[in-house]
């Protein structure tokens, strides 16, 4: 058990090769935003994120360095992380 917790920890695939974590998208629940714009104003990249969460739409801008901040400072809870998950058809059910 202790040699397992060992390579665990010192094996050079851990320590060379950072691991991506795929949070998703910041998307939004239009019906709650009430457009105060602090969301946008605290992107430390400056997107405009009540734009996007005013209409419902998912921030798909490239700028985007997914650090949460607007999901952070929002009053409402309109925004939130989403991850997009492939649509089934009746055609990809039935295929193996």
């Amino acid at each position: 058990m202790l040699q397992k917790l060992k390579q665990l920890f010192t094996s050079s695939a851990a320590i060379n090769q950072p691991q991506a974590v795929d949070l998703g998208l910041v998307t939004a629940d239009a019906t709650r935003c009430i457009q105060c714009g602090i969301c946008g104003y605290n992107c430390p990249v400056g997107i405009p994120v009540r734009d996007y969460a005013r209409q419902g739409l998912p921030v798909t801008d490239a700028s985007c360095i997914t650090c949460g901040q607007c999901i952070a400072v929002c009053p409402r809870g309109t925004l939130r992380w989403e991850k997009a998950e492939p649509e089934l058809t009746a055609d990809s059910r039935l295929s193996t």
